[in-house]
């Protein structure tokens, strides 16, 4: 992938991060779980596109066959790191789940907006 694409979605997921964890200060009575939770997912999920990318970047310097076997072990590692972090958050009382859930999506969530609202999302800037 384009670096510069991972770094705009970065930015943008930070934004609007902040933005989704000042406002849960405002509308709910306990906000740190639900600040905590989203950080923990949002975190996570930055990182997951990170080792989507280097997964990417390493397979195609692959013969067909071996990338087959690395993207599907990597694949299914992203996915058990998922299920970790949602554990951890189910588990955990300082963590709020729906806002760990919230938090894992965010970044999918920015890319899709990216794509249809900014025509030249995938230019370099």
């Amino acid at each position: 992938m384009n670096n510069d694409i991972i770094i705009k979605i970065y930015k943008r997921t930070l934004v609007a991060s902040l933005f989704i964890v000042g406002i849960s200060f405002f509308l709910f009575e306990k906000p740190r779980p639900i600040a905590l939770g989203y950080i923990f997912g949002v975190i996570i999920s930055m990182l997951g596109l990170k080792l989507l990318d280097n997964t990417i970047n390493r397979a195609i310097k692959m013969a067909p066959h071996k990338a087959n076997a690395y993207t599907v072990a990597h694949y299914i590692l992203r996915n058990i790191i998922y299920f970790i972090v949602l554990a951890i958050s189910a588990m955990a009382d300082y963590l709020n789940f729906p806002a760990t859930i919230l938090g894992l999506l965010m970044t999918k969530f920015v890319i899709f907006t990216s794509a249809i609202v900014d025509k030249d999302f995938t230019k370099k800037s």
